[in-house]
């Protein structure tokens, strides 16, 4: 019998049936922030080195978050997607995969890339821990992004990253610069919002060094503005994105969508940055 990662947020951060997701992510395309409905984007394309991508709840960054997954349906089906993102807790181990075999959404199972496990658990200072997973919404949220795209389902590799510090970034990115030689068509999500709680104004003064960054692939930049005092959530997970890519041969980054949640579904006072970029 299969070990299933049942989600923790559906009914919170996204609708919690079915029918309701579909509406949900079909709005996010459509949605005046968002890139248009689905039959107005490209097929061409490559299949991306990585994605930053928002996970609020879909309200506020869905329309956002549209932006790359657009992208991402326009290059192609991916073998299979790796999504790392922050410890929202601040417990668990520093680096965690998922122990399930599936993770489950209203949409219904999505399996995960169990060679891709295989290879990175035996990598010192990565551990295979479910319950480091179990109350996580930053993995979960991408999830149904990917379901509504791929009818045959993509299967993922979600990784959380309690210690948001420079030597776990280069433990996981080496890792999975050694997974995407050994694999074709990896895709890397990065989940992160950006600045928390400014005023719009603010936030967006803040968040362009954080645009700049991802477009430069500097990840320094990234941990460095951590480090001084930016808040955005995902750091360290957008730093191993962007050196993984870098030095697989990836030549920059795009900025795709920014807004803040003053803009999808709030007030200005106080805000939440998003951002959804691309890399190749």
């Amino acid at each position: 019998m299969a070990d299933v990662r049942s989600p923790a947020v559906a009914g919170q951060f996204y609708a919690g049936t079915a029918s309701a997701l579909r509406d949900q992510i079909e709005r996010a395309f459509v949605h005046s922030i968002g890139p248009g409905s689905r039959s107005e984007i490209p097929e061409e394309g490559s299949i991306p080195a990585g994605l930053v991508s928002p996970h609020a709840g879909y309200p506020y960054s869905g329309p956002v978050a549209a932006h790359g997954f657009a992208r991402l349906d326009a290059g192609g089906r991916p073998a299979a997607v790796v999504i790392v993102g922050p410890n929202h807790s601040g417990r668990g181990e520093p680096l965690a995969i998922s122990a399930a075999d599936e993770w489950e959404t209203p949409l219904g199972r999505v399996p995960i890339a169990e060679e891709l496990r295989s290879d990175l658990a035996g990598v010192e200072g990565i551990a295979v821990d479910d319950a480091t997973h179990a109350a996580e919404h930053s993995i979960e949220v991408q999830v149904p992004f990917l379901q509504f795209l791929y009818a045959d389902p993509v299967p993922i590799l979600p990784i959380v990253m309690t210690h948001q510090d420079s030597d776990h970034v280069g433990i996981l990115s080496e890792a999975l610069t050694d997974l995407r030689e050994n694999h074709e068509d990896i895709v890397v999500i990065a989940s992160t919002d950006l600045t928390h709680y400014e005023p719009a104004s603010r936030a967006r003064e803040r968040d362009q060094p954080i645009r700049d960054a991802i477009r430069a692939l500097d990840a320094d930049a990234i941990l460095d503005a951590a480090g001084a005092g930016h808040t955005m959530c995902g750091a360290a997970p957008t730093a191993v994105m962007l050196e993984t890519a870098a030095v697989g041969g990836a030549t920059g980054g795009e900025v795709l969508q920014y807004a803040t949640s003053g803009d999808t579904a709030g007030g200005s006072d106080s805000v939440v940055g998003y951002v959804s970029a691309v890399v190749e």
